[in-house]
């Protein structure tokens, strides 16, 4: 008997251990509407430190003043069994967005997910290329978790016993109102730590929360001016005379085109690379990136960061590398200013300092069989999974930080993101090529403080190819990606006229685009963004009606409800709508007021549900009452730093009209330093049908781009 008591108190020594009780955790406003908590010992390394993100206070401060959004008593902090145990509560009719880069969803209310950096492979669960641990309410405000690991999300799918709001059983038998998911009243989550970090962004909108979540961290990145123009991915073993031969055809056709990107090819060995030219395709790498400059096009190159036996300082990097390989590579550990400065300043001394202009950061993101496994030991000491959920932000941070030394803005693609990467100026991409799951990620890209193109490859019909064109020059990055296809936009000749004249329209948007980008930038306002965080779009939470469901086969079967993911805001004036293949018509939800087409200046509709007809050559887009969209003449190339353009300013509707047009050198980072400017444009109708436009006079020493202005009515 005696010996059963001393077993059973050190069973109960053990359990109390293993599960401590809730802590009482302080919040500290740590910038304006930005609260912070320390739940138990957070890791050294998180995701803020990866990306090296640096709040900008004073934009943040100009948000404005937030409450608190939560009653402090209702969140729940707790550390067991060595990991970390969050719970924040949920009001009926709340909905949730975010949980990083989704494709298919748009809510995110009773999803269970693991965010896990990885190649989408079809499913939103989680496993993506930006996992953000990010979450914005439908009531206003967001939250952030602060650690890289593989964080389990139950988003309002587990109901506790002793829940306040403990939802009536009711009899499957006899009640049709049963459901297989209860109501639940709060998202919890799971760390693998011993403690975090966790921010809670104030409102009070939605697009408040995330305007906080982008300034926390930088804001978001300004591109030079060409990187908003039009790009043109090359085909893998292109050579300096084929990228030429290109060039030329683009120019002699009259397609823009800004920056041209070389695939693997342009290495002397790929897979894992070298990180040298191949000198029989490219034998005077200076000279023709030289040539290329002097036409006006740049030059941006695929890497992996994969270092082959071949690689000049495969040597005296292998030390500094993980002990697994990636396709026999050696994968070189980023926390380590040794490696970086072996592995960065070989891309310095190699392309960087001969005008290269940016890169395309490749297989950063999954699958598992092909990434390094969590067995896996790099010599910083920070773990295989800390380094999976970091090692993009890793590779975007240092090469970025090589232009941004040379004074030099830079823009390209990469395969993944995580929190904290709003700044970094890299746009998502992958190999997953459905259309209407691409306009999905569009949407939710604005929750996740990442940037996503909806690139163009090939098509089996000329159809397809204009629809996937048309809605990807409404889009962060207007790309053709031919690595294996070789299309040009030309390749679909029935629909060549429709696709130049896009192409064109791209580059007449420049100063909205540039503009919107620079907002981004100071106010965190993503410039593609869902429905959902928009004023006056108050969409009626339905229920999907089940047909054709077969309980034998899924007894479960639950409505879900109805969500817009076909339709997104492109700055502050525009909604797109974009078509998929085969559809003639589509529905629009437009938000509260009236709504213009942005083609032709007519009255779409009024805060309604409206079904278009566009035909093939157009994509539609509505602009607000009142929209102003300044515009620039069609051109083949972006402006160069500082040249002047003409711009006419497009005006829609009947309210007055303003727009803050954004000006700087176009390439620099001076612009950190105050130069650039916002010149207000004002419009109003008047009386007599006539509208009266201003815009205020250029600041005196600082960058003036603007021409001649000139404003045309476009609603009669």
């Amino acid at each position: 008997m005696r010996q059963f008591r001393f077993l059973f108190f050190c069973l109960l020594l053990t359990s109390s251990s293993l599960a401590l009780p809730a802590q009482e955790v302080v919040w500290s406003e740590v910038q304006t509407g930005v609260w912070k908590a320390v739940v138990g010992r957070p890791e050294s390394y998180d995701l803020l430190k990866a990306a090296g993100a640096t709040p900008n206070k004073a934009a943040l401060t100009k948000v404005g003043q937030a409450n608190f959004p939560f009653s402090k008593n209702d969140i729940e902090f707790k550390v067991v069994e060595g990991k970390t145990y969050l719970r924040f509560p949920l009001q009926k009719g709340e909905q949730l967005y975010g949980f990083g880069l989704n494709f298919q969803t748009v809510h995110q209310r009773g999803k269970i997910l693991e965010l896990h950096v990885d190649h989408y492979g079809g499913k939103d669960n989680g496993r993506t290329h930006a996992p953000t641990p990010f979450y914005v309410s439908s009531n206003g405000y967001g939250v952030f978790v602060n650690s890289a690991r593989y964080i389990k999300v139950w988003a309002g799918s587990g109901v506790r016993k002793d829940s306040p709001n403990f939802p009536e059983p009711k009899d499957r038998n006899t009640d049709k109102s049963w459901a297989s998911r209860p109501y639940s009243d709060a998202v919890e989550m799971l760390v693998p730590a011993e403690g975090v970090e966790v921010y809670v962004f104030g409102g009070p909108k939605p697009l408040d929360a995330v305007r906080r979540y982008n300034l926390m961290n930088g804001g978001g990145c300004l591109p030079p001016r060409w990187g908003l123009g039009f790009t043109q991915r090359v085909m893998t073993r292109s050579t300096a005379q084929d990228v030429e031969n290109e060039v030329n055809l683009f120019e002699e056709k009259g397609y823009p085109l800004d920056f041209v990107g070389l695939e693997p090819g342009w290495q002397s060995k790929a897979y894992p690379g070298t990180f040298s030219w191949d000198k029989g395709r490219f034998p005077e790498p200076s000279a023709f990136v030289k040539s290329m400059l002097n036409r006006g096009i740049r030059l941006n190159l695929w890497i992996n960061p994969y270092v082959s036996p071949d690689a000049p300082f495969y040597k005296e990097i292998r030390p500094l590398t993980s002990s697994h390989t990636v396709w026999l590579g050696a994968v070189p550990d980023f926390n380590m200013p040794k490696a970086r400065e072996l592995f960065f300043g070989q891309l310095q001394k190699d392309q960087v300092d001969i005008g290269v202009s940016g890169y395309k950061i490749d297989e950063v993101d999954g699958y598992d069989h092909y990434l390094w496994p969590d067995v896996a030991s790099f010599p910083s000491g920070i773990s295989a999974e800390q380094m999976r959920q970091t090692y993009a932000m890793l590779a975007m941070r240092y090469s970025a930080d090589l232009f941004k030394k040379r004074n030099q803005r830079t823009f390209g693609l990469v395969r993944a993101a995580n929190g904290g990467a709003s700044s970094f100026p890299y746009v998502i991409y992958n190999d997953y090529y459905n259309h209407e799951d691409f306009i999905t990620a569009l949407v939710n890209s604005g929750f996740a403080g990442v940037l996503w193109t909806p690139e163009v490859r090939a098509s089996k019909t000329g159809e397809e190819w204009l629809r996937r064109f048309q809605s990807n020059v409404f889009s962060p990055m207007a790309m053709i990606n031919a690595w294996a296809s070789g299309t040009k936009p030309w390749t679909y000749p029935e629909v060549e006229k429709q696709v130049k004249e896009y192409a064109l329209l791209r580059m007449k948007m420049m100063p909205y685009w540039y503009s919107e980008f620079a907002k981004y930038h100071f106010e965190g306002t993503p410039p593609f963004r869902a429905m959902n965080l928009e004023d006056g779009f108050n969409l009626e939470v339905k229920k999907e009606v089940l047909t054709n469901v077969n309980l034998e086969e899924n007894p479960y079967a639950e409505a879900k409800s109805k969500e817009i993911k076909d339709q997104y805001m492109a700055g502050e004036y525009l909604l797109v709508a974009p078509m998929f293949t085969g559809q003639t018509s589509r529905k629009v939800v437009l938000p509260k007021g009236k709504w213009y087409d942005f083609y032709t200046g007519k009255l779409a509709g009024d805060g309604e549900v409206i079904t278009v007809t566009p035909g093939l050559d157009r994509i539609p887009v509505f602009v607000k009452d009142g929209g102003i969209i300044p515009m620039m003449p069609p051109a083949l190339r972006a402006p160069k730093a500082n040249q002047k353009v003409d711009i006419e300013v497009r005006y829609y509707g009947a309210k007055p009209g303003s727009y803050r047009l954004y000006d700087d050198d176009g390439e620099t980072f001076d612009f950190e330093k105050g130069e650039f400017t916002w010149r207000d444009i004002k419009v109003e109708l008047k009386k007599n049908g006539q509208i009266k436009g201003s815009i205020s006079a250029p600041a005196m020493g600082k960058p003036n781009t603007i021409g001649k202005v000139i404003f045309t009515k476009m609603t009669s």
